[in-house]
């Protein structure tokens, strides 16, 4: 298996998300749900996070766009 995560800036001059970051990620209709990145895949569309929430331990992916707000699923946790 292959993970492959980035520390990088992206093109907004972001700092990227890093493996084991705790982050919250928005999900259809509900409240924002915290998590840890489990492993990171960069695309030119965008960044895929793969994130173990409570009820998805083995991880769930979520896919930021680039360049549009609406796009943005995973976002660092304030604590």
């Amino acid at each position: 298996m292959t993970i492959l995560f980035y520390t990088g800036k992206n093109q907004s001059g972001e700092a990227f998300m890093q493996v084991n970051d705790r982050v919250t990620v928005k999900t259809d209709g509900g409240p924002r749900r915290s998590g840890v990145v489990l492993a990171i895949e960069q695309f030119n569309e965008g960044t895929m996070y793969l994130v173990a929430l409570e009820d998805y331990p083995l991880g769930i992916w979520f896919f930021n766009e680039v360049g549009h707000p609406d796009g943005i699923f995973v976002e660092k946790s304030e604590s």
